[in-house]
């Protein structure tokens, strides 16, 4: 795999972090499941998540900012 095809460009969930002023760390904080800074930049920078992976993220996204969101909202892949 090529590393255009890996890398997909910054996603949705990077402006919705930026218009929230949420900082990877805020999510990490608010995550119940373990999670890293490294999966939330790979999320923001558009590399291909694992299901699991994206599951997390959301999950977090939704815990730090009270709303819900879809897997559509946050990435375009």
């Amino acid at each position: 795999m090529s590393e255009h095809e890996m890398n997909l460009g910054e996603q949705p969930i990077a402006a919705i972090m930026r218009e929230a002023n949420l900082k990877a760390h805020d999510l990490v904080n608010a995550s119940a499941v373990p999670m890293t800074h490294k999966m939330v930049a790979r999320a923001c920078k558009g590399r291909r998540l694992t299901a699991n992976t994206k599951m997390i993220v959301l999950n977090a996204l939704q815990a730090a900012t009270g709303k819900a969101y879809t897997f559509a909202d946050l990435f375009n892949y």
